[in-house]
């Protein structure tokens, strides 16, 4: 990846719906250029994926957890598969310390929260127990990775 790859990769994560033509102004690329560039970060996998970002509040999702989540080695493949595929869950993490897991999870309530862990999680197999934190201000949320300038 080019300085210029770099470059488009930081204007299409900000904004995904420019043009090609609007890449080739911002790095003095043709129209053509820009777009091959594009295509090319696509199909190598730089570029995994074209989404909108959704405010959560306005679908009803107005709870955000982290669910530390501890496993036992047996089972510990299936179950942190089993939650990946939790449409509630956005994130997991395998981390290092006391914990197994760090899950990002965003329902609509306590409540709802409470039954996706009595449900869905706690009774995998390896799962051992969990810890929530309730999220009461969020700050600073984003996808977009601080993409570094030569």
């Amino acid at each position: 990846m080019d300085q210029i790859d770099k470059q488009i990769a930081a204007l299409v994560q900000a904004d995904a719906r420019l043009s090609s033509a609007q890449i080739g102004a911002q790095t003095g690329l043709s129209v053509s250029a820009a777009g091959e560039r594009l295509r090319r970060l696509g199909a190598s996998g730089v570029i995994k994926g074209w989404r909108a970002v959704i405010d959560p509040v306005a679908v009803d999702l107005r709870l955000c957890a982290f669910v530390l989540v501890d496993v036992k080695y047996d089972g510990e493949t299936e179950a942190k598969l089993a939650i990946a595929a939790l449409p509630e869950v956005q994130e997991i993490h395998h981390i290092s310390g006391a914990h197994s897991y760090l899950v990002k999870i965003r329902v609509t309530d306590t409540a709802a929260l409470q039954q996706l862990l009595q449900d869905k999680i706690k009774p995998l197999g390896a799962v051992i127990r969990t810890e929530s934190l309730i999220v009461l201000e969020t700050v600073k949320e984003t996808s977009e990775i601080a993409i570094a300038k030569e």
